[in-house]
């Protein structure tokens, strides 16, 4: 564990031919890691607290951070309300050239895949309703205008289903798999929590900050403050569950100020067994069904393989590319201010001249050009996440300034 500081009370912890090119720099965009941001509010579940400060028991940040992980909450169900400001420009036209550019590859998909359905969450306000029933059953429903988007886990079957379009997609992955998959990626609140925590070291600052009421349940305050200042995250604060150590509520403010980055949380949570039918899914009549990916044997689908028919060399080559690229993925320096890094092994964004057009002119209003011993680039900008793509292909990404990203680039050189 980190050295702690002291505080008034307790003693805390001081924690990616042209055409290919111009769908693939639109991707950068959005950096991976911004997505991944919402993600992991989704894996928190932690909403907006209700008044009043309950009078617990004194409790210090190491106590509590080991309450969190020793939190072994297996069944609940609730409503989790999400608020998501990344200061991401209107999409809405960007959106549609990579919808346009699918179709013309043959790369359509499914509006039920949720690798892409769930990436909404990168933006603005919405309402889930999620229920658990250990590892091996999940369920996560978008609640939107009009219709429902969810995605069930039940065994060995993992279903999206898109009401508005009446669009489902359907994976399998053994019971192995399926294991491995669950040490890899974070799946449950306790999870995330952990994985939050890790950036507890000397570099941050942690501290019990009295207590608050989250969907009616009695909640301690934990604050996990950066210190370095090259850091665009200014603190976070985790509602922890006083009798279970479940995560309820999870804000991110950024050092810049303003409103919170992320404000998520339980507006209504039931720790009990949910019933059965609630894991159950059959498509309903006349919905298109696409098989995904057997997580077990990487055999695609029937929608992969059409896919993978009509892509040209091009695209291939750009994909070959990007994953040597991620495969070679390396972290320079430590703690908040850590910077990702990794060459596509391509040439770089487009200009607004060689992409063309609107959409051109769309990618030269969004990021900032930079230079230093790393060459020349840009850097695309959120309220959190800074990504600087250079030139010659090579991607800096992290939730630090624009000069922190800037010295990291020169200093892989």
């Amino acid at each position: 564990m980190a050295p702690f500081e002291t505080d008034d009370s307790t003693t805390g912890a001081e924690a990616d031919d042209r055409h290919a090119v111009r769908r693939r720099a639109a991707r950068y965009v959005v950096p991976v890691a911004v997505v991944g941001v919402a993600a992991a509010t989704i894996g928190l579940v932690p909403a907006l607290a209700d008044s009043g400060d309950p009078d617990l028991p004194k409790i210090s940040a190491q106590e509590l951070i080991e309450k969190i992980a020793a939190s072994d909450v297996q069944q609940l169900s609730g409503t989790v309300k999400i608020s998501t400001d990344l200061g991401l420009p209107d999409l809405g036209g960007l959106e549609s050239s990579l919808a346009s550019g699918a179709m013309d590859s043959g790369e359509g998909g499914s509006s039920a895949d949720p690798s892409a359905k769930l990436t909404e969450l990168a933006s603005g306000t919405h309402t889930l309703r999620v229920a658990a029933d250990g590892p091996d059953r999940q369920k996560l429903s978008l609640l939107e205008s009009g219709s429902e988007y969810s995605v069930i886990h039940n065994g060995k079957d993992v279903w999206g289903y898109d009401s508005k379009s009446n669009e489902v997609y359907h994976s399998t992955a053994s019971d192995s798999a399926a294991a491995e998959k669950e040490r890899d990626v974070p799946a449950t609140p306790k999870d995330m929590a952990e994985q939050a925590l890790k950036a507890v070291d000397d570099t941050t600052s942690v501290t019990v900050d009295g207590t608050a009421q989250v969907a009616g349940r009695d909640a301690y305050r934990l604050v996990v403050k950066p210190k370095d200042p090259g850091s665009t995250v200014g603190q976070i604060t985790v509602a922890v569950d006083s009798k279970t150590g479940l995560p309820l509520k999870f804000t991110l403010t950024p050092s810049s100020g303003g409103a919170a980055v992320i404000d998520a949380g339980f507006t209504q949570v039931r720790f009990a067994e949910p019933p059965a039918s609630t894991f159950d899914f059959t498509p309903p009549k006349g919905a298109k069904v696409t098989e995904g990916e057997d997580v077990e044997h990487g055999a695609p689908g029937k929608a992969e393989r059409k896919s993978e028919e009509h892509l040209g060399k091009a695209e291939r080559k750009s994909e070959e590319d990007l994953g040597k690229g991620l495969d070679g993925l390396k972290v320079i320096g430590k703690g908040w201010t850590s910077v990702a890094t990794f060459d596509t092994g391509g040439e770089g964004l487009p200009s607004g001249s060689e992409a063309g057009g609107d959409f051109g002119g769309f990618l030269d209003s969004l990021g900032d050009k930079a230079t230093g011993k790393f060459g020349s680039g840009t850097v695309f900008s959120t309220r959190l996440v800074n990504a600087l793509i250079t030139d010659d292909g090579k991607v800096y990404v992290g939730a630090v300034s624009k000069d922190t990203l800037v010295k990291a680039a020169d200093a892989a050189k």
